[in-house]
């Protein structure tokens, strides 16, 4: 089993709670440059430990992510990640220009030798006010841009487009990206219409936002769905990101997570806006399993136990983390675990990192 380290680049000073989007009124440019340099020692570190890849995403008008453009970060990071991959999980390609994110990820594929992984994703609800982009539009619109992404990376000679919600009328990309035919491609699989979407055109899926039995039933929809295709997907086409801690003890991890607030119920981009969320649910973004899709976001708020029970956070000794992640491989069949370790402070955080790396990673590669 694979391991990839992610860092969402969080704001590491004081901000507004409570709504998104999230007032600046606090905002320090000293404070972001030392979250941005936090990131990129995690990004290096997890390097030289021998973590498979290091992962970034795309967020916006919120203190949880500095990373609204995710292609100029990863543009950092390859001067400081010399052998693992480097994901984008991804750019948000529905409120996108595609030929941009085209020429993005094939500029970053040259810069690394061929190291990008290409994440596509549709982003979070409340994201779709960010460039005035209809939610109701958001899956065909995704489509689309993926559609002409490949073409982009794939087709040598000019070509015009002209689609439902994009037009150009001349494309013809340089650079290209050094992976054949193009950067592997990974999706959001968590909804029936994504993993279906995600079978008939052979792309790999991620699961986030979630819990381990919806993450399972869901892969277990991918494959089916595979099958009758005509194809059956790798451990590695799977991707399961969780949240750890993982500290010289079990006693030390949990307390450490309490002692940072992790056991206090807290809200992603989504339910931060309530109203934008219900909008967006009306109009038919979450698709056709609405109350699944919004359950597992709100999942995310569980109290640290439950969090741990349904596989969300990995939290203990070297041993306890290990068996957890076994378990998430067990039950999914996923070759890469994505870990998102919890922030504690510069020295607890590297200290953890550095536990998982020498203490876990080379035995979860043996699983």
């Amino acid at each position: 089993m694979k391991a990839a380290l992610f860092s969402i680049v969080p704001y590491l000073g004081q901000a507004e709670r409570g709504t998104w989007p999230v007032p600046a009124r606090t905002y320090s440019s000293e404070v972001a440059g030392r979250s941005m340099d936090m990131a990129l020692e995690q990004y290096e570190l997890a390097d030289q430990l021998g973590f498979d890849w290091v992962t970034l995403a795309e967020h916006h008008f919120a203190p949880l992510s500095l990373t609204p453009n995710p292609m100029v970060m990863a543009g950092a990071v390859t001067q400081r990640v010399r052998r693992a991959k480097i994901a984008l999980l991804g750019a948000t390609i529905p409120i996108l220009n595609p030929v941009r994110v085209a020429e993005e990820f094939a500029m970053l594929d040259t810069l690394t030798g061929g190291r990008v992984v290409a994440g596509m994703l549709r982003g979070t609800a409340n994201e779709y006010v960010t460039y005035d982009v209809n939610p109701a539009e958001s899956r065909a619109r995704f489509e689309e841009a993926m559609a002409l992404i490949i073409r982009a990376w794939t087709e040598p000679q000019p070509f015009g487009w002209q689609g439902r919600h994009f037009r150009f009328r001349t494309v013809a990309i340089w650079p290209r990206p050094v992976q054949e035919p193009h950067p592997p491609i990974y999706m959001s699989g968590s909804s029936p219409e994504a993993g279906e979407f995600a079978a008939r055109h052979r792309v790999s899926v991620g699961f986030a936002f979630t819990t381990l039995p919806l993450a399972a039933a869901a892969a277990r929809h991918y494959r089916e769905r595979a099958a009758a295709c005509g194809w059956e997907p790798a451990p590695d086409d799977v991707l399961y990101r969780v949240t750890a801690h993982v500290a010289d003890s079990d006693e030390q991890a949990l307390e450490e997570l309490r002692t940072a607030g992790a056991d206090v119920p807290r809200r992603g981009f989504s339910a931060s806006n309530r109203p934008l969320d219900d909008a967006a649910a009306g109009a038919g973004y979450y698709g056709r399993d609405t109350a699944t899709q919004r359950g597992r976001i709100d999942a995310q708020g569980r109290p640290m136990a439950d969090r741990i029970e349904n596989g969300q956070l990995l939290a203990g000794s070297p041993d306890t983390v290990l068996a957890q992640a076994r378990r998430i491989r067990d039950e999914l069949d996923a070759g890469i675990l994505e870990v998102v370790f919890s922030p504690m402070g510069r020295e607890r955080t590297l200290h953890a990192i550095e536990l998982f790396g020498t203490s876990v990673l080379p035995r979860l590669h043996e699983l």
